[in-house]
């Protein structure tokens, strides 16, 4: 006997697919985000302290 998916079956699977890979994404380019967000703040705050903002201790 052969076993075979339904379309809803597939519709549903690719959604579920979807949403998952949508998800990661989002996490990992927020947490990029961040940590770039970051160290332009880190920047900022030195220039404003009247530091060099490239040199890195």
């Amino acid at each position: 006997m052969e076993k075979r998916f339904t379309l809803i079956q597939t519709m549903a699977a690719a959604g579920i697919f979807s949403t998952v890979s949508f998800w990661y994404g989002f996490m990992f380019g927020r947490e990029s985000a961040r940590k770039e967000l970051g160290g332009l703040i880190e920047d900022l705050r030195q220039v404003g302290e009247g530091q060099d903002p490239n040199h890195r201790p």
